[in-house]
């Protein structure tokens, strides 16, 4: 699924100087689990939960074992959906790292310059699937466990994976250009909160607008000029969204799944649903059946 961007937090990150890269987990919801951006390229792993992933201007909904390498400057956020007021432990395994450490040690080692396509390649953001999730996975966590030498070992080992894997889909629109306007930043936190907590119920561009403190057409076009697309298409993605979670957890019918997002009427639904997802939602259960299956 593609969709929307919106303005961002500027997070700013302290390394340890003994350390050539920043590797630590938080819970959610947690402070610094919000819709930020860095100077410094991210490696993010999703350990639980489910929910709405977004990188630039890509929405999509997420599942345990999610892994994603973003670039500098590029907005993201992961929104878990469901989990009620308890605290999701662990939720996130994060590894952050200057990516001017492989423009320097090049000049020493030549072989360091050969991730510099993933590097170009991340600037839009990538998800990896399959066998390089599987071991990407497990990197990710081997690296906590060890310091030093070891440590620096298992990153050049994630990064080679990474660069030479061809199971990598990259997310962000090739003309994403992102807004990083911090001033805006909480117009859009308070819009997003209420889009994703009213999405099972009506969501009124007039409220949206009153919450950003604007006349409707005066938020009408700010939304869209942040965004790159208007008020309405946004909902829809986020609908279709959390449709896309419900079938992947729940056995419920989804007539039911059509109502619970927000949908008057199941033809409604599934011409967004085929239209965001290229397949119809009962299409969409037997391939996440299937692929549930596999993976047991």
């Amino acid at each position: 699924m593609i969709g929307a961007a919106k303005s961002a937090e500027l997070e700013h990150i302290l390394c340890d100087p003994g350390q050539s890269f920043r590797w630590f987990t938080h819970d959610y919801p947690y402070r610094l689990a919000c819709w930020n951006y860095h100077p410094e390229y991210e490696i993010h792993l999703i350990t639980q939960s489910s929910g709405t992933a977004f990188v630039g201007d890509y929405i999509g909904d997420f599942q345990p074992g999610n892994l994603c390498l973003v670039g500098s400057n590029l907005p993201h956020e992961w929104v878990s959906t469901n989990f009620g007021n308890e605290i999701l432990s662990g939720r996130d395994i994060v590894l952050q790292f200057d990516p001017q450490i492989f423009a320097q040690a090049a000049g020493i080692m030549p072989e360091m310059a050969a991730p510099r396509l993933l590097l170009e390649q991340a600037l839009r953001g990538l998800q990896f699937y399959g066998s390089a999730e599987e071991q990407g996975i497990d990197l990710m966590r081997r690296i906590g466990e060890v310091q030093g030498l070891q440590r620096l070992a298992l990153f050049f080992e994630l990064i080679s994976l990474m660069a030479e894997t061809d199971e990598k889909i990259v997310l962000s629109s090739h003309d994403y250009a992102p807004n990083l306007d911090a001033s805006s930043a909480a117009i859009m936190q308070r819009v997003t909160a209420y889009i994703l907590g009213n999405i099972n119920d009506d969501v009124r561009m007039s409220i949206a607008a009153d919450l950003a403190e604007m006349t409707p057409s005066t938020f009408s076009r700010y939304f869209k000029k942040t965004t790159g697309k208007n008020f309405i298409d946004y909902v829809h993605k986020l609908r279709i969204g959390r449709a896309c979670n419900m079938i992947n957890e729940q056995s419920e019918p989804i007539t039911s799944i059509c109502f619970n997002v927000g949908y008057k009427n199941i033809s409604n639904f599934n011409r967004h649903f085929k239209r965001e997802c290229g397949l119809t939602p009962s299409s969409y259960r037997k391939l996440a059946g299937g692929s549930r299956a596999n993976s047991i």
